[in-house]
């Protein structure tokens, strides 16, 4: 009786003890941007008109709305909400074109930074004083919140509008960097600025940089204040923060989306190959009708990429440009992210498909080279890697403009 005690007091102090720690790793060791400015009893806003950039991401970590807590607070006067790429409040799919309207909840106007326009107008911006910037951001360079961000820096230069930024934890972290910089002619919505794919700064050091670099439209700098956060670290993983992830966008529902967006997105440009998108596991797939999955996944093996694991999968997306088809190929498995090159991963796909299945050509839709040139920043990659369809060719291209970058960059580090 006395052992059958002891053993049932051991387990019920394992059980505490597990019940502790996991309320431990619930609890945010990092204070957002926004939690900031609310302690500072939103000093910085006070007798101003404020107009709020933001999404379903702008939250602080009991996930309470940036829409609500600024619209709720005595100390500011909420003029105008703006909403990029799926509104502000996130009821429109990737692409869609966002109209203006009326926030139900706030009654305040909302202004679509994803219609008409994507750079707020004059109009737009009448009577405010500030622009407040609230988007979790994922670090990539393609993912148009950021392009949203500096074109709003740009318009509130331009109005004589101070803009702020609270800032947000980089899910990639603040240490990794890759990818050459865009090149004059391959400027757009998905390659804004010339910076690499990932570029391994907070949003809010982004900005700064931006703003001093004179990277903004025109060369152009507005008045800009940084919220910093409390507790970020650059080497820190997304779920060492503490923080819930809210989905950044649909196809970016985890805190590990973000690192598998890096992985396949760029070859979901070509419109050909699955990267996951339309199935349960966006960004984490690579696949097509043609590959055999014990075959391709056995070549990604033998690479040897440290940090990685390839299973091999079969799948049917069930909507999308694949929707109904049987699919074969890897179902991508990160072990460590930091000690892989993430852009690498879908080139050596192309690569050992190639070796594979040499008569079927991701490469076949031209349509589709403009937006895959785009988001690359260049057409040196598609043009170097078509040549011989080796991951090699363009290495050292990937990687030319990263020390420089990282010297540039350091300057603007708040963490």
């Amino acid at each position: 009786m006395i052992n059958k005690s002891k053993k049932m007091k051991t387990k019920y102090l394992l059980l505490c003890l597990f019940f502790i720690s996991t309320l431990s790793a619930q609890t945010p060791v990092v204070k957002l941007g926004v939690e900031v400015l609310r302690d500072g009893n939103f000093e910085i806003l006070k007798g101003k008109k404020v107009g709020l950039i933001t999404n379903p991401t702008g939250v602080d970590s009991k996930l309470k709305s940036t829409v609500d807590i600024l619209f709720e607070s005595e100390e500011v006067e909420l003029a105008a909400l703006y909403g990029p790429e799926h509104g502000v409040r996130g009821n429109y799919s990737a692409g869609d074109y966002v109209d203006n309207y009326i926030d139900e909840v706030t009654k305040v106007p909302v202004y679509s930074l994803y219609g008409k326009t994507r750079k707020p107008t004059p109009e737009m911006l009448k009577d405010i004083d500030v622009l407040v910037y609230d988007i979790q951001d994922i670090g990539c360079r393609s993912y148009t919140y950021i392009s949203t961000m500096g074109v709003a820096m740009a318009a509130a230069a331009e109005n004589g509008i101070e803009f702020v930024v609270l800032d947000r934890p980089n899910p990639l972290g603040g240490e990794k960097i890759e990818g050459n910089l865009v090149e004059d002619g391959f400027i757009s919505f998905v390659s804004q600025f010339k910076i690499p794919y990932v570029y391994g700064l907070t949003c809010g050091e982004l900005a700064k940089m931006l703003n001093e670099e004179g990277m903004l439209e025109g060369g152009i700098k507005c008045k800009l204040t940084v919220v910093p956060m409390a507790g970020w670290k650059r080497g820190m993983k997304f779920e060492e923060t503490g923080l819930q992830w809210v989905p950044a966008s649909p196809h970016v529902p985890h805190k590990d989306s973000p690192v598998y967006y890096v992985t396949s997105g760029i070859l979901g440009e070509l419109g050909v190959c699955s990267e996951g998108v339309g199935y349960t596991l966006p960004f984490q797939l690579l696949g097509a009708e043609w590959i055999e999955p014990s075959k391709i996944a056995e070549n990604m093996k033998t690479l040897g990429i440290e940090g990685v694991i390839f299973r091999p999968i079969s799948f049917k997306p069930y909507y999308g440009r694949n929707a109904n088809k049987e699919l074969g190929g890897v179902q991508i498995h990160i072990t460590d992210y930091k000690k892989v090159n993430l852009m690498s991963i879908q080139f050596l796909f192309l690569q050992e498909n190639h070796k594979l299945y040499p008569d079927s050509n991701p490469f076949a839709n031209e349509n589709r080279f403009s937006m895959f040139d785009k988001v690359n920043g260049t057409d040196k990659v598609r043009k170097m890697f078509t040549e011989n369809y080796r991951y090699d060719d363009i290495k050292k291209f990937l990687m030319k403009d990263v020390d420089d970058f990282k010297k540039l960059s350091e300057k603007y580090y708040m963490y």
